[in-house]
């Protein structure tokens, strides 16, 4: 019923973005296009594992996508697919499919695809020396972003802390909501020493303090800490049905990062939101550095959700060679246009 062919691609960064843990110039990807024999129709999807942090990262990805599209051709089926090791290509098999069955772009049918509702999004400061970092937050708030994100683990914990305090004598809390994330950067016995030094800059929110599977630490630091903790890392390679009810019951962290690309596609998100709501959890979602590919489809689907918080889909301007899109970032609001 299903035919398939792979695209390679490399996107190039405008500049390159560092993390705690890499420094990205390139992006390499994986565009699935679907087609069904029978109807004619095409769809077209992202596989995109992401570099040092995807459990899927592994060096023969490209033939394991062809192999694992090659039993999709033959069971029809995603769901009789065995691919909890891979979740890009879980997201990317979903996504295919959803543009494939769609009438036109539009994969879900809401007010934000019907360009009667945008959405607000975070301005997100890569890693950089501390005045670069000053200088680009300042650019976002002046590009209109109320909410930024800013990267923290890389430079001196003194010189990070003096850069969120500039920051802050510049703009109040009533004006910027400053987000931070350490992408598991601090060391276990000592994050709530920094954590409790960040929140003298009326910090909203910290993601992943520490390295992911340390559930009796990252439950004591969601415990005491004076700064809401939003789980991100802490949720790659976990299957919510089995073990999600069990890590939000134990750690009872505040918020939900949720990675589409990286968790195992959009339904397997759906799941983490319905016990996100039985544990009185909040979410947001950002992308994994994908292209506007993907970030269409994340961007589409949460639209679906009533979701007031600002979402992290402000990824699709750092590339220069990026696929056209219908959305459309201004004023730190996407839009579908």
């Amino acid at each position: 019923m299903y035919t398939y062919t792979i695209e390679k691609y490399t996107l190039d960064f405008k500049v390159p973005a560092q993390t705690s843990r890499n420094i990205f110039t390139t992006r390499t990807i994986f565009l699935i296009h679907l087609k069904n024999t029978i109807t004619g129709k095409m769809g077209i999807g992202e596989a995109a594992p992401l570099s040092l942090l995807s459990i899927d990262d592994v060096p023969n990805y490209q033939s394991v996508l062809e192999n694992k599209l090659d039993e999709f051709s033959n069971v029809n089926s995603l769901e009789k697919l065995n691919l909890e090791a891979y979740p890009s290509i879980r997201f990317g098999i979903e996504t295919a499919l959803l543009n494939l069955a769609a009438e036109d772009d539009r994969m879900f049918q809401t007010t934000f695809t019907q360009g009667k509702r945008s959405m607000p999004i975070n301005g997100l400061v890569w890693m950089n020396d501390a005045e670069t970092m000053y200088q680009e937050a300042i650019q976002k708030i002046n590009a209109g972003f109320n909410v930024i994100k800013i990267k923290v683990g890389a430079l001196d914990f003194d010189e990070e802390c003096r850069l969120l305090e500039k920051i802050r004598q510049d703009y109040s809390a009533f004006k910027v909501t400053l987000r931070v994330d350490a992408n598991g950067s601090f060391d276990s016995h000592d994050a709530l020493e920094k954590i409790k030094e960040f929140s003298r800059f009326e910090i909203h929110s910290i993601e992943q303090p520490i390295a992911a599977n340390q559930w009796d630490w990252m439950q004591k630091i969601c415990k005491e800490s004076p700064i809401d903790i939003a789980l991100d890392e802490e949720l790659l390679g976990v299957q919510p049905k089995e073990k999600g009810d069990a890590l939000l019951r134990y750690i009872q962290p505040q918020y939900l990062i949720l990675k589409p690309n990286l968790i195992g596609g959009l339904s397997v998100a759906d799941t983490w939101i319905n016990l996100a709501n039985k544990h009185h959890l909040q979410w947001w979602a950002t992308s994994a550095l994908e292209s506007n590919v993907g970030l269409n489809a994340i961007a589409q689907w949460v639209s679906t959700y009533n979701n007031p918080l600002h979402q992290g889909l402000g990824t699709g301007s750092l590339f220069s060679n990026n696929f056209n899109t219908r959305l459309k970032m201004d004023q730190g609001l996407i839009s579908f246009v």
